[in-house]
């Protein structure tokens, strides 16, 4: 019995990790659009493709993504 409990608590563990790198926000610049997929490239390089709206965005917009949604950045003025 010890042993079923000790399994499930490891895969507990593993699922509530694995949800939490999937969950991690993306700041980038957008690299390529193919119909509602988006493929945002981060400042260390690292692409990431994301199944999205890609309505009024197009490619070298910067953006963030946080919780499958993109947002472009707005530009700063009077810096």
């Amino acid at each position: 019995m010890r042993k079923v409990f000790v399994l499930l608590v490891a895969i507990v563990f593993a699922v509530a990790v694995a949800g939490i790198s999937f969950a991690a926000d993306v700041k980038g610049t957008i690299s390529q659009i193919e119909g509602s997929k988006v493929t945002v490239k981060a400042a260390d390089g690292k692409e990431t493709t994301i199944d999205g709206d890609a309505k009024g965005l197009k490619v070298g917009d910067k953006v963030v993504v946080k919780d499958g949604k993109i947002t472009k950045k707005k530009a700063v003025e009077g810096c």
